[in-house]
């Protein structure tokens, strides 16, 4: 099972009848695969496990989401399982995040059956990060591109924690809302 419009066909089937053969079929093709990669992004076995499971319990939730004209399925679910890794690794503060984390690099270049235009995607992010409010902005690079807790961010700038919290979140909304309205939309 290799076929790109055969996956595709099979998400279909998940997305409009919760065919749940389908699904296993999609489940045993790509767990292993989705591993493998957390793996090599320095994720530990146990995590991407962890994630790839979560990966496709969203392909499981959120099937109709899944667009074959934007991307491959597999580029879809590689993009989620990514997004997930990099949730956890915010949500574990614990370890410090580099910059130079391969976490952060797009999805490698193998050509995951149909990469994304990184440069788009960038400009894209660009030019919606340009029309943020200065305030909003200001709290963004800080939390990341310099990697700041929103705790630090807080102290840095003397504003209240809940007050940068709420920033980062209108930006994240209007950030999210400007990549959508130019075609280039998160999922998960």
């Amino acid at each position: 099972m290799t076929s790109h419009s055969e996956h595709a066909a099979l998400a279909a089937a998940v997305a409009e009848r919760r065919d749940r053969e389908a699904f296993t079929r999609l489940f045993d093709y790509y767990t292993p695969r989705l591993e493998a990669y957390l793996v090599r992004l320095g994720s530990d076995s146990a995590s991407a496990e962890e994630i790839a499971q979560d990966a496709l319990a969203t392909l499981w939730r959120k099937a109709a989401l899944f667009d074959p004209d934007k991307s491959s399925l597999a580029t879809w679910l590689y993009r989620i399982a990514r997004n997930r890794r990099i949730d956890m690794l915010r949500r574990d503060r614990a370890s410090i995040v580099e910059p130079e984390d391969p976490v952060f690099d797009a999805v490698d270049g193998t050509d995951i059956e149909g990469q994304l235009d990184i440069q788009q995607r960038e400009e894209a992010v660009r030019t919606a990060l340009s029309h943020l409010p200065q305030e909003q902005l200001v709290l963004v690079r800080l939390a990341f591109f310099d990697g700041l807790t929103h705790s630090q961010i807080s102290e840095r700038t003397g504003l209240p924690l809940g007050t940068v919290k709420s920033r980062i979140r209108l930006a994240f909304t209007r950030l999210r809302r400007a990549l959508e309205a130019g075609g280039v939309a998160e999922v998960g």
